[in-house]
């Protein structure tokens, strides 16, 4: 029997967040036996190159986007033969990709010496470099099948593949650095884990869809060509805004502040990082269904289902900047030592930021999955510009800070406001002021439980072990209950308690049928 959108969401949310929180706590055990096996010179150039081929995916051109978005409305009216020419083009512009790739990362190479302050004594730092690279390029190769199953509303069969290999991954890199601390065998096991999951994702797809193994010539009509290319444009000046704004920090913080910062903010990152995948991934759970809401249903629905998701987006991630301030350095310190810390002042930029962005996860989602690209695509580039033009000028006055700085000064700029007032004028076509003070009032609220909750952990006390605890069950009680208080008789809270009151007494009354 087919599933409803909301099923599918449903489905694709819970695998996706409890696939991701085992990767994470996999990732997390790596990440400690890394920082205690290896120098802090290794952990600075783990984040450095990492991000320096971040900013070569830019080479993707967000072609993934705009193809999956031409791909919904095929999947929807059960075209095979459309689904089989934007396969065929998906897969030829993902080759281009691995070369480009190649090319560029090799051409970095003489300005290593730039991108590195205190370029830190590794051996074989080049061959190390070579193995990040062949890991990005590997990251390309069959990877383009995996989008059709996601479009169909099946993400949750790619996350199970997915983490299997990351959880076979990590154990096989622990033992590596517990018998060896050889960071070379370390990082050849990302490779084959890399290329086992493409090829096992690639193999299903083929099962699943036979029809991806029948050879086409066919072109698709010349308007739906112009339409693609035009996006992917789009989604280039887009993705150029987002490598820029979220993979330049550690580049610059080596250049001006030292990679031993980079090494002390890899381990922020890892963190904040790893509760943002957990939270993306409920937004990640219902892209597909919302192409799909797209493509069949009138303004009034998806305005609805927006305005929810944007409510969910902004408590979940409200209440995880909330806990993240006031639980990082707690644990940074127990995880990985003193010398590991960043100051207070950091910390909250950081949590900001997380939540700024968070807030815009569902604006991101609608706007990705209705295919909106083209009308903020110059935003992107004015934010990139202003990201690397104030963190530039902020980081000689405030250090690892005013880099953190110049991203929320740019964020707040650009993307808070534009991306709605697309979002509302080019597809809901209704006003977006009340979205605004909508936002505000969301933000004040967090806000205003944000110092409550830091005035209450003041009075935790203790041994570093206790303090945390107790930090963790003001953190884990107070945000959520008081936001409870606050939006339980708001419309779209409403509507997610009826959501999710249907879901379980389906669940329930099918359980019952077996």
């Amino acid at each position: 029997m087919e599933k409803s959108r909301t099923e599918y969401s449903t489905m694709n949310t819970v695998v996706a967040m409890i696939s991701r929180i085992a990767a994470i706590l996999m990732g997390f055990v790596t990440r400690v036996v890394f920082t205690h096996t290896l120098s802090e010179s290794y952990v600075g150039i783990n984040g450095l190159f990492t991000d320096i081929l971040n900013v070569l995916s830019l080479t993707e051109l967000g072609v993934e986007t705009a193809i999956s978005y031409a791909l919904y409305r095929p999947i929807a009216q059960g075209d095979i033969r459309k689904q089989q020419i934007l396969m065929r083009m998906f897969r030829t512009f993902y080759r281009i990709t691995a070369g480009c790739v190649v090319v560029l990362g090799l051409s970095i190479i003489p300005f290593f010496d730039v991108l590195m302050k205190n370029r830190p004594d590794v051996d074989h730092l080049m061959l190390i470099y070579f193995l990040y690279l062949a890991n990005s390029v590997v990251s390309y190769l069959l990877v383009y099948k995996r989008t059709l199953i996601e479009v169909h509303q099946l993400n949750y069969i790619v996350l199970l593949y997915q983490t299997a290999f990351l959880i076979l991954q990590d154990i096989c890199q622990i033992v590596i650095l517990f018998t060896t601390h050889n960071f070379i065998f370390f990082l050849s096991i990302y490779i084959v884990c890399t290329l086992l999951s493409n090829i096992c994702i690639s193999r299903k797809a083929d099962r699943m869809y036979p029809y991806l193994k029948e050879k086409t010539k066919e072109q698709l009509p010349e308007d739906e060509r112009k339409d693609i290319f035009r996006n992917i444009k789009a989604m280039l000046m887009h993705k150029l805004g987002n490598v820029v704004v979220n993979n330049t920090d550690n580049l610059l913080i080596s250049s001006f502040v030292g990679v031993i910062s980079v090494g002390i903010y890899s381990n922020y990152f890892l963190l904040i990082g790893s509760v943002r995948q957990v939270l993306d991934q409920i937004f990640q759970g219902i892209t597909a269904s919302v192409g799909n809401l797209g493509a069949t249903e009138d303004e009034g629905r998806v305005k609805s289902i927006f305005e929810t998701a944007f409510f969910i987006g902004n408590w979940l991630y409200g209440a995880a900047a909330i806990c993240l301030y006031e639980l990082l350095n707690p644990f940074v310190e127990l995880a990985f030592g003193k010398q590991y810390l960043f100051d207070m002042p950091v910390v909250l930029i950081l949590c900001i930021n997380f939540y700024i962005n968070g807030t815009r996860k569902a604006v991101l989602t609608f706007r990705d999955s209705l295919g909106l690209f083209w009308f903020d695509r110059y935003k992107a580039l004015v934010e990139a510009v202003l990201n690397l033009a104030i963190s530039l000028i902020l980081v000689w006055k405030f250090g690892t800070f005013g880099v953190f700085a110049g991203t929320f000064l740019s964020t707040m700029l650009t993307s808070v406001w534009v991306e709605p007032y697309v979002l509302y004028r080019h597809r809901l076509h209704a006003k977006v002021a009340p979205f605004f003070v909508r936002y505000v009032i969301y933000t004040a609220v967090t806000g205003v439980i944000w110092y409550g909750t830091d005035r209450l952990c003041l009075f935790a006390d203790g041994g570093r072990v206790i303090v945390f605890l107790k930090r963790f069950f003001i953190c884990a009680v107070v945000p959520s209950l008081v936001m409870l208080l606050c939006f339980c008789h708001t419309k779209e809270f409403g509507i997610v308690k009826r959501k999710a009151l249907a879901i379980w007494k389906k669940r329930w009354t099918d359980g019952r049928k077996k």
